[in-house]
């Protein structure tokens, strides 16, 4: 029963429309962005259904310790002990834009809507995530330990 729950969250997630059109302001301040985008922690249980989700691509690129998954990624880091290799300022900032730390990154900008390249018609002018869904997912991450 408790898989049937979870398969029905992580379907919500992706059936409710998200709010991902406006940018929420945030400072970053050395290699982070220390405060939540929302003014709130982001749920752990939704993160994880949106890694897992091909909607994301999170999975597309990574691997972690997700048994029940098949075809992970295996041209990013795994995600297994990305809670103790940075922090949450830092798993924010890495979410919002990747470039930061990599202009050459494959990795999308999830949280940008300017100085992009190659963005497809139905994103154009707006992140690909909402702050929640940021959130969310920086939740979850940080969760995974060594």
């Amino acid at each position: 029963m408790p898989a049937i729950a979870a398969c029905i969250v992580a379907s919500l997630a992706f059936v409710l429309p998200t709010q991902a059109n406006k940018l929420l302001p945030y400072t970053i301040i050395g290699d982070g962005i220390p405060v939540s985008l929302t003014g709130s922690p982001g749920d752990a249980a939704r993160g994880r259904a949106l890694v897992l989700a091909r909607t994301t691509t999170c999975i597309l690129c990574h691997s972690g310790p997700f048994p029940e998954t098949r075809f992970q990624g295996d041209l990013a880091p795994d995600l297994t002990g990305t809670g103790n290799r940075w922090s949450v300022s830092q798993l924010r900032l890495r979410l919002v834009d990747a470039s930061r730390f990599n202009p050459d990154t494959i990795m999308p900008s999830y949280y940008r809507n300017d100085g992009l390249v190659r963005v497809g018609r139905n994103f154009a002018g707006k992140p690909i995530l909402s702050a929640a869904e940021i959130e969310d997912i920086v939740a979850f991450l940080a969760t995974l330990r060594d």
